[in-house]
Parts: C-alpha cells; structure tokens; sequence
C-alpha cells in the first residue's frame, strides 16, 4: 500500500537508519536534517501557501501526528519527528506522504 493511503498507528517502533533510507526513497524532495524529516513546500502566494497549512493541519488532527511548521509569504517547512521515540516513525513518512498528494 502506498504511504499516502496509510493511517499513523498510535504505537510505533523508532526507524533504523535502514528502514529510512528505503522510506526516504519513497518520497519527493525529503531529507533528514537533525533527526527530523525535512520538507520546504513553495507556493505562487500567501493565500495559496496557508491553503496548504491548513489542509496540513486536517491531516495532523485526522492522523493524530503533528508536525513542526515554519511558514512565510511563499513557503511553508514542514519538519516530523515522533517525540515518544525520540526520533523518526513510519508515521513521519506517512504524513509526509499525504502532504506531497496535496501538491
């Protein structure tokens, strides 16, 4: 099943450094930067770049997995983790799969 049709199960086991690189693979323009999955989404204006923050948000509360977001006029970095592994889940790289099928 593709990431993006995946939903983030409460328990989760912390990703080995294998386990993400194959889930990085799966998605586009993500990377790891200090322990989080990194993504700058780009957009043509304000209003078009909080379309995506508030469908970003939608996701976060129906998947129950909150990512950290840094917005400005054009441009909105979405940064995952999962606090409860102190590191990174599948469910960053499902969540970061469902916001790449918003763009």
């Amino acid at each position: 099943m593709p990431l993006a049709q995946e939903h983030c199960p409460a328990v989760v086991a912390k990703l080995t450094p294998t386990e993400t690189q194959a889930l990085l693979a799966e998605l586009r323009d993500w990377n790891v930067e200090a322990g989080k999955l990194v993504k700058t989404f780009r957009f043509g204006n304000y209003y078009e770049t909080l379309a995506f923050v508030n469908a970003s948000a939608f996701i976060s509360h129906r998947e129950d997995h909150h990512p950290e977001l840094h917005v400005s006029y054009n441009a909105c970095r979405v940064a995952y983790d999962t606090h409860s592994v102190d590191g990174l889940s599948r469910n960053d790289f499902v969540c970061a799969a469902k916001l790449d099928a918003l763009t």
